[in-house]
């Protein structure tokens, strides 16, 4: 993965910024293109504030069509590079016939209750921890897993921004 300074970002023009950034909030570029007009940023945590503000303040449609960008766990289909670097971390890549059959089988019953994909930071789990997580989140209500989703995206795009940025 490459590495890109503060100081390289504060001075691109914003089609340079969205194609350095774009893909942070998994295939939603209006992200970083939002967030460019905020410039000058200081530091990782101001960028992904700025990210994670345009996120906030965008339409329930923007919401739900980033929560949809992103893939099923476990999952054997094509998705964004990072996604597949972060379920491999983890071994999603490496799955036993009967861990493939519970993950698709939980996937398919989250999106059945919520009407879009089930989304974690993997990188605070293991598939022990995801796979309780699933079964822990299925009892929650739409509003509280909308929430909850949302939440674990900012994670998500907070690890992403800090492999790719130096901002020392």
């Amino acid at each position: 993965m490459w590495m890109t300074s503060l100081s390289e970002l504060n001075q691109m023009n914003q089609d340079d910024f969205v194609a350095a950034l774009g893909w942070i909030f998994e295939d939603s570029p209006w992200v970083a293109a939002k967030a460019w007009a905020k410039k000058p940023f200081t530091d990782v945590e101001m960028i992904h504030q700025s990210m994670v503000n345009v996120v906030r303040e965008a339409s329930d449609v923007e919401k739900l069509a980033l929560i949809c960008a992103h893939p099923d766990l476990g999952a054997k289909a094509k998705m964004a590079e990072a996604s597949v670097k972060e379920q491999a971390k983890v071994g999603l890549d490496q799955l036993t016939l009967e861990e493939y059959d519970k993950f698709n089988y939980l996937n398919q019953a989250y999106k059945e209750k919520f009407n879009f994909p089930f989304i974690v930071a993997v990188r605070n789990h293991t598939k022990k921890s995801i796979l309780a997580s699933f079964s822990q989140r299925l009892e929650n209500s739409k509003a509280t897993e909308l929430q909850t989703v949302l939440a674990e995206i900012e994670k998500i795009a907070l690890f992403r921004l800090q492999e790719v940025i130096d901002d020392k």
